[in-house]
């Protein structure tokens, strides 16, 4: 009897201690890393991007210009997105890449000037403060179930004493070096990465640009290796605490001003180029390395499988290799950042595992496939629900989202339920002013509002691009039909999102006019 009651009691220990580790592997979360990189267009990279009609990668010229080999590694090791877009300025891309909300939406339409509402002159009363501690972010609903939130580097999502000038206030436990800059004065830690008394407007010292690096000063320290190491530190201490850890770096690189990163600069020094043009390269080349760094540091503390990678750039390339609206920069793209062209919309994504393994519990949770390239349409939208998704949070019920869960395109597949479309507004003045882009499916059609009046500027733009990617057969005049659907399809999409409009000098609204009727 006492025997048949030791096994009894041996059994239902391992099944106890079998339930509690399978409890433990399921409800186990996995790191997150999004790298977000500044101004970073989709052929900013020696990693193709552009495919041809059966979904193969095709090497520009551009690509042989760039080297970047741990992005090479990280989409070997994941899936790569052909067609993924953002915003062609950075604030919009970057409030909604934390609430899943379109621009139009949150109404954070343009890029966001600390120190003064720069949405121009026919602008709407757009969204200046940007984010605020009311906001409904990713970082904020991740700290619900246990993750320890990091941020580091370049904010830029509110202005100077606004809530969303500090990411603490958006959901983050720790921030370093973010803050409302868009930029940096300088890359260089002998200059203080621009907080040195060299750089004064009116005798007073920008003391304020890039916070929380003081340490990097003396050593000059490149920035996006200060960045990194602080990155690193951040990394270790989660893991020795256990401690499930989203870690948002954010890199200011590869932002202009373009200052030549040393490190790589001998690989260009008899380039055929400018000296921009070749600064920028290293700024590429110092960003790669730091995804690099940040993937050995993963391996190291033995949880690369156990981690997320989202890598992508905020909006379009501007690379200083042509006038603004000249294809050399996204090349064979027509346009750069602040365009309503696809070279101003559309950045590298790179969705990964830092390290795969089928059999991990994580990875379960998230099948990625490797060595994939997809080609169906994705956006700065779908990456929140993507998270919340892989770390099994429930969006709240009173935040709407505007993205799509990409699992199952990271598995390699078509989501068929997905609507194929991408609302660009920018009710502003930039390089391009006052217009909207809509791309549906094979179709993209871009809309100027035209404020000024300006006899010049062409209402309706109309391209296949499937069939002319490069944007220069405008056939708004020769497919009147289609012009007239993808128009209504735009106004929908306008309206369902609560659009804000830019106002003529009458005071007039300017909503989207139909092509049938008559043009004022």
């Amino acid at each position: 009897m006492k025997k048949i009651t030791l096994l009894v009691t041996i059994a239902l220990c391992t099944i106890l201690i079998y339930s509690l580790f399978n409890t433990t592997n399921e409800s186990k979360k996995p790191n997150i890393i999004v790298f977000v990189v500044d101004d970073m267009g989709l052929m900013d990279t020696s990693v193709p991007f552009i495919t041809d009609d059966k979904g193969n990668a095709i090497k520009q010229p551009l690509n042989d210009w760039y080297h970047t080999p741990n992005m090479q590694s990280l989409a070997d090791k994941g899936v790569r997105f052909s067609q993924f877009y953002a915003q062609s300025v950075c604030s919009p891309t970057r409030a909604s890449l934390l609430t899943g909300q379109n621009a139009t939406r949150h109404h954070t339409t343009t890029w966001i000037n600390p120190s003064e509402n720069n949405g121009g002159k026919f602008a709407p009363n757009w969204n200046w403060q940007g984010l605020s501690n009311e906001s409904t972010t990713f970082p904020k609903l991740l700290q619900t179930v246990g993750y320890k939130t990091i941020h580091i580097g370049k904010g830029h999502f509110g202005p100077l004493e606004s809530e969303g000038a500090d990411p603490t206030n958006l959901g983050f436990d720790v921030n370093i070096a973010g803050g409302p800059w868009g930029r940096p004065k300088s890359y260089y830690g002998r200059n203080h990465y621009g907080n040195h008394d060299k750089y004064k407007v009116k005798d007073k010292p920008l003391t304020h640009n890039i916070p929380h690096l003081e340490g990097y000063y003396d050593n000059d320290v490149f920035l996006t290796e200060a960045l990194t190491m602080e990155a690193s530190k951040e990394i270790e201490k989660a893991a020795n605490q256990q401690q499930p850890f989203l870690l948002y770096l954010s890199h200011y690189a590869v932002h202009a001003p373009f200052d030549s990163d040393p490190r790589f600069a001998k690989r260009y020094e008899h380039a055929d180029k400018s000296e921009r043009a070749k600064a920028y390269a290293t700024l590429i080349e110092g960003m790669d390395k730091s995804l690099g760094d940040i993937v050995n540091k993963l391996e190291q503390l033995n949880i690369a499988e156990d981690t997320l990678i989202v890598f992508l750039g905020d909006n379009g390339g501007d690379a200083p290799l042509g006038k603004n609206d000249d294809i050399a920069t996204s090349a064979p793209l027509k346009g750069r950042k602040g365009t309503s062209w696809e070279g101003g919309m559309r950045a590298p994504l790179i969705v990964s595992w830092a390290k795969p393994n089928s059999a991990n519990p994580s990875q379960n949770q998230l099948p990625i496939s490797t060595n994939v390239i997809n080609t169906q349409v994705a956006t700065v939208l779908d990456i929140y629900p993507t998270i919340l998704a892989a770390s099994s949070i429930t969006n709240p019920n009173t935040q709407v989202i505007d993205g799509v869960n990409l699992a199952q395109q990271l598995t390699g597949n078509i989501n068929t339920e997905r609507d194929n479309s991408f609302l660009m507004h920018f009710p502003h003045e930039h390089r391009h002013s006052y217009f909207t882009s809509y791309r549906l499916d094979d179709w993209k059609i871009i809309y100027h509002y035209n404020p000024k009046n300006n006899k010049k500027v062409k209402r309706y733009q109309l391209y296949n691009l499937v069939q002319d990617p490069t944007e220069n057969v405008d056939l708004s005049t020769d497919k009147p039909e289609k012009l007239q659907q993808l128009m209504q399809a735009m106004i929908k999409a306008l309206e369902s999102e609560n659009a804000q409009y830019p106002i003529n000098r009458n005071g007039k609204v300017l909503t989207p006019v139909l092509p049938s009727v008559e043009l004022i």
